[in-house]
């Protein structure tokens, strides 16, 4: 759920091929199956699309992704724990962490419960949790990208002042950076959400 909600608030907010959204359970349940029924009639109704395909984690994505985000603490210390260095560990956060009004002290803390067991309603509290992070999230996957774009103007000026790129070469290179880096770097805020339990591959928000 939480793959079509944040693709669609960044397509909407112009970062459509500057960045890149997925999502994977941290288990094999379900594996290769469509997302859980009840999960598609509470992302309809809201107005979202999904073509989710349930799959596992795997430890070497870690390399070309920038961003993981977790939906509770058991898949925050799992994907951790799983991460092949420090640095890697350290692209996991939880995503209610960028929601400004979630309570880390009330029950069950900053973790989205996973709804598999329950009913509609819980679907759609699920989703309204997703949701109420999901502007966070976005305005920090924006920094992040403006910045790396930022970096990128400023060495590309570099290069044109010290004449190592002319500047129609240059041109060429933003076209190319517009449809091929915005993947390779500030397009790789891959986040791929994680989900646990038998609900997990199923529904790996």
């Amino acid at each position: 759920m939480a793959e079509s909600v944040f693709r669609a608030h960044a397509v909407e907010a112009g970062l459509d091929g500057r960045v890149e959204v997925d999502s994977a359970g941290t288990g094999p349940w379900h594996e290769g199956d469509g997302a859980d029924r009840r999960a598609i009639d509470a992302l309809t109704a809201h107005g979202y699309e999904q073509d989710h395909i349930a799959r596992q984690f795997r430890a070497e994505w870690f390399d070309r992704l920038d961003l993981v985000i977790a939906l509770d603490s058991g898949h925050l210390h799992e994907l951790r724990a799983l991460a092949p260095t420090p640095h890697d560990a350290a692209k996991v956060r939880l995503l209610r962490s960028y929601d400004p009004d979630a309570d880390q002290d009330a029950l069950g803390g900053l973790d989205v419960p996973d709804p598999y067991f329950g009913g509609p309603d819980d679907f759609e509290e699920c989703l309204e949790m997703i949701e109420a992070a999901g502007g966070g999230l976005l305005e920090a996957v924006s920094e992040a990208v403006d910045a790396i774009a930022a970096m990128d103007a400023t060495e590309r000026a570099a290069d044109e002042s010290a004449g190592r790129i002319p500047a129609d070469e240059s041109e060429r290179r933003i076209a190319a950076k517009a449809a091929g880096s915005g993947a390779e770097r500030a397009g790789s805020m891959e986040s791929a959400s994680a989900a646990d339990g038998p609900g997990a591959g199923k529904e790996p928000a």
